[in-house]
């Protein structure tokens, strides 16, 4: 869907506008604190692309009198958004580059010369020397 920034709004493959309705705060298990806003279509009915559009087929009201609703993480789009342009960087590029071949060859050395196929540790007294 196509975000206006500016207007805050998204629209739909049906150039539907879908405005923000609510927030929610919500905790993780982690107790990591997100702020989601929720986003509702003006008007779904008689949309050729309900059927792909909405999920969930276990509701008890009908698709027909459904309508869209998205719920957007500003702050996790934001930071993703940072981390990308972070790393497609030409530093960034290079500090990637390095750290694949770094990892991959303390595990090649480990599987290789110790002839060690497969980790089977679970939890943190097994990875623990």
């Amino acid at each position: 869907m196509i975000y206006c920034e500016k207007d805050d709004y998204y629209i739909c493959k049906n150039n539907k506008k879908l405005y923000a309705s609510s927030t929610i705060n919500r905790k993780s298990k982690t107790g990591y604190k997100s702020k989601i806003t929720c986003y509702t279509c003006e008007d779904c009915s008689n949309c050729e692309y309900k059927k792909n559009c909405i999920k969930g087929n276990n509701s008890k009201i009908p698709i027909e009198e459904r309508t869209k609703k998205l719920q957007v993480s500003k702050l996790f789009h934001k930071k993703r958004k940072e981390n990308l342009e972070r790393i497609t960087t030409p530093e960034g590029r290079k500090l990637r580059m390095n750290r694949s071949i770094q990892a991959e060859g303390a595990f090649a050395q480990v599987k290789q010369n110790m002839q060690f196929k497969r980790f089977l540790s679970r939890g943190n007294q097994k990875c623990t020397f």
